[in-house]
């Protein structure tokens, strides 16, 4: 993996921020009720991310993750714009306001969702994995999940498929400690959730996920495997979310002592002393990169608002309808 430079780290804090910032207004539109439906933050989980980015290639590697999915577009290179109004249900959002917060979908830009399904996005990785080891197109799928989901019996079925046919595909748990609200303590045997990749005797281990250089390490092992042609590994990236599993979580499984300890390795926080430390950038630097960040939430913001509502009559395309449907009569 290429050394990790200034330019490097200074884009991580600028982008991680922009994140937290980004999810931190969605947070009181949704009280306002301008954004509808479920909302799963990724507050403290940015670093997973980060580093993720770091270690693919965009003009050709795929994501697909689960329904805490609102900043991975955008770090694949959508405008957050769109990703706003799509969560705000409106026309220039990225399903023109159909999919809504938990379906962010854009795979021109190599981001296939956004899953409701507890680990529904899990096979469908592998498939994408699939088709392009097919079509040898020398790309790798970064597959993320929760680790509730990965007690869904789908994830031991596309483990054993997945390294039968050598797929081109990442599987990535973001463990942050609780699934929906229940601890992994009280949900398996065990607490290593990465040895479950031993079974099926897949490259697998655990990962920092709270240091976006420690990811980028690992990611990038894990891909260039991949790319090689020797097949997935698993990673379990050990982080922590601040917010609720959704917005309407009372959150009564935790302390607020456990939370405030966590923030103590803030990833953004990490970022931003090694910037210092290493005088990468000087406190009115880091000034200007948060300012920007500021505006360009203001900005997204501002768009989401003014935006139109879809018609009502785009409902009606995104439905498929059989005409010559053989078991119901076209005349009642």
């Amino acid at each position: 993996m290429e050394k990790i430079t200034k330019e490097i780290y200074l884009k991580w804090y600028e982008d991680m921020l922009f994140w937290r910032k980004f999810e931190d207004k969605l947070a009181a539109v949704y009280i306002q009720q301008k954004v509808r439906g479920f909302l799963h933050l990724y507050n403290g989980q940015e670093a997973v991310l980060a580093g993720s980015l770091h270690a693919m290639d965009l003009s050709k590697d795929k994501m697909i993750t689960a329904y805490r999915n609102h900043v991975q577009p955008i770090g694949m290179g959508v405008d957050p714009k769109k990703v706003m109004a799509e969560l705000y249900g409106k026309a220039t959002g990225t399903s023109q306001g159909l999919g809504g917060s938990m379906h962010i979908f854009a795979p021109e830009n190599g981001f296939y969702g956004g899953h409701g399904i507890v680990g529904g996005q899990i096979p469908l990785g592998a498939g994408l994995a699939f088709a392009d080891k097919y079509f040898k197109r020398n790309a790798v799928t970064l597959c993320y999940m929760g680790d509730g989901a990965v007690r869904q019996g789908s994830l031991h079925e596309t483990f054993n498929m997945a390294m039968n046919w050598k797929l081109p595909v990442v599987f990535i748990c973001e463990n942050n400690g609780y699934a929906m609200g229940t601890s992994v303590e009280r949900t398996a045997n065990h607490t290593d959730i990465w040895k479950l990749g031993l079974g099926y005797e897949m490259p697998c281990g655990p990962v920092d996920g709270m240091n976006p250089e420690k990811v980028a390490e690992a990611v990038h092992e894990a891909v260039e495997r991949a790319r090689r042609g020797d097949g997935p590994t698993f990673l379990e990236m050990k982080t922590y979310r601040y917010r609720g599993h959704s917005m309407s979580d009372a959150q009564h499984y935790r302390t607020k002592d456990e939370v405030a300890e966590y923030k103590k390795i803030d990833p953004i926080t990490q970022v931003k002393e090694t910037l210092l430390e290493k005088k990468y950038a000087t406190e009115d630097e880091i000034a200007e990169m948060d300012k920007r960040v500021k505006d360009l939430v203001k900005e997204c913001e501002k768009f989401a608002e003014e935006s139109p509502y879809p018609d009502k009559s785009l409902m009606y395309d995104a439905v498929y309808e059989q005409e010559d449907y053989p078991f119901l009569p076209h005349k009642l």
